[in-house]
């Protein structure tokens, strides 16, 4: 990985709490060109520590009113990727994950109301081979929706990885 240095931390955290704020106010508050944030941040597209941009849409707005996180039971690990293919297909699945524990995978979807929820369940997300069962958690309220702080991430490393951590801390 390269090196990230204090201009790019400092970038990083304005950007991220505006993505829509002018480089020539990030330069402002960085004390650099607007050249220079313009380079940096293409910089670190390139170098995947930004890896996209844009603006958020509230689902609400659209009539989309019920969101919901789905835990996903496969027949098998190895139908991950032909289920992952199945679950791009539809819209309403706004996220997809590979996890440990009790499910395979865990998906975030957004549904018109409870009827479009339960028709997403039984006709498409339970029709699809290898899904062998789904435990659906509605989400009541999201209270807390954030990018990482990058100067106040504290780390806990194992010895071995110092070495590599200092590298990109620095």
């Amino acid at each position: 990985m390269e090196k990230i240095d204090t201009l790019d931390k400092n970038i990083l955290e304005i950007i991220s709490n505006n993505a829509r704020i002018p480089f020539k106010d990030v330069a402002a508050r960085c004390g650099v060109s607007r050249a220079a944030i313009h380079q940096r941040v293409q910089r670190l597209i390139e170098i995947g520590v930004i890896v996209g941009s844009g603006y958020h849409v509230n689902p609400a707005s659209l009539g989309y009113n019920t969101c919901t996180y789905v835990g996903i039971t496969l027949e098998k690990g190895s139908m991950y990727k032909s289920v992952v293919a199945e679950f791009a297909r539809i819209p309403e699945i706004v996220e997809c994950h590979f996890t440990t524990g009790p499910y395979t995978m865990l998906i975030k979807l957004y549904a018109r109301d409870n009827a479009h929820l339960m028709e997403l369940l039984n006709d498409k997300l339970q029709e699809i081979d290898g899904v062998v069962s789904t435990e659906t958690l509605i989400s009541l309220s999201q209270n807390i929706k954030k990018e990482l702080p990058i100067g106040d991430i504290q780390h806990e490393q194992k010895p071995e990885m110092e070495e590599d951590w200092q590298k990109i801390k620095d």
